[in-house]
């Protein structure tokens, strides 16, 4: 299946009741108001969506190491996608009001566990209301718990040391899906280290859409990734893995298989500091 559909297409497969079963998730959030994204939910949302919150829902407790969004513990994950109802042949529509920057956590997350059937919806939030399709602050009903068992895809993603050995490597890219601003070092608004990873190349992540949240044509991803031959194996990171998982996305909108997630990204590799090295990290050389 497409792993973006329009409002129009949602508002029809609604209309229609049709099968296979769909769910439908609001993933509205605000890293600098982390409590927006429920608040504007309980206010209005997609008639028989449920909300899965980026902090309590898509991440795990933050630790010392593993960066300010950790991977959620997929038992925990997968108990609340089945009793959304969720079952192997369900179809999950994700959206967001923010670019597809927290709406692909969950479609990259899905993924992850083994579940293909996921799509983001273009134009978010935002584009359902312009086009005039309904809205409720009614909760959906209780669904009959489905049978959702993540199956992990462990070879997805690496971890800092999986970074380290690779940074030189000519078969990897390493890709910082940041603002420029912050890639460069220049701005830091979140953590206590600007900079980047040595080696890595900026792709801002805001790049795979435009700005009032439409995704850009597959032809316009291609060519996004024109560096990237079939040879090489991406690698990619953000500030806390959320973000990256956009670019993610955008990959696979142009084709090219194989990409991989630091979860931890940049938060974890700054959480290291003081090791051997680190005036190289510090400053963002290499």
């Amino acid at each position: 299946m497409s792993p973006i559909v329009t409002a129009e297409w949602l508002h029809h497969y609604l209309e229609r009741g049709s099968t296979p079963p769909i769910a439908i998730v609001d993933c509205r959030f605000a890293l600098g108001d982390p409590e927006l994204g429920r608040k504007q939910y309980e206010t209005a949302h997609i008639p028989g969506a449920c909300y899965l919150d980026l902090n309590r829902d898509l991440s795990s407790p933050v630790g010392i190491h593993g960066g300010r969004h950790p991977l959620p513990d997929d038992r925990v994950l997968g108990a609340k996608l089945a009793a959304m109802g969720i079952i192997a042949d369900t179809l999950v529509i994700a959206y967001d009001d923010s670019r597809f920057g927290f709406a692909a956590r969950l479609w990259w997350l899905l993924r992850y566990y083994g579940h293909e059937r996921v799509a983001l919806l273009d134009g978010g939030y935002t584009n359902w209301v312009k086009a005039g399709y309904a809205v409720t602050s009614d909760r959906p009903q209780a669904q009959t718990p489905g049978n959702f068992q993540p199956q992990i895809q462990s070879d997805w993603i690496v971890d800092i040391g999986r970074v380290r050995a690779i940074q030189n490597s000519p078969a990897h890219l390493l890709i910082d899906s940041r603002e420029a601003d912050r890639y460069l070092g220049k701005t830091e608004p979140i953590y206590p280290v600007a900079g980047h990873i040595p080696s890595a190349i900026n792709y801002p992540w805001q790049g795979v859409s435009t700005p009032d949240g439409f995704a850009l044509t597959i032809a316009e991803q291609q060519q996004r990734w024109t560096a990237i031959s079939q040879n090489i194996e991406p690698i990619v990171y953000c500030g806390s893995g959320v973000t990256a998982c956009v670019n993610l996305f955008s990959l696979e909108l142009a084709g090219i298989s194989g990409a991989k997630l630091y979860p931890g990204s940049w938060s974890d590799w700054i959480s290291y500091e003081g090791e051997e090295g680190w005036d190289e990290v510090r400053t963002g050389n290499g």
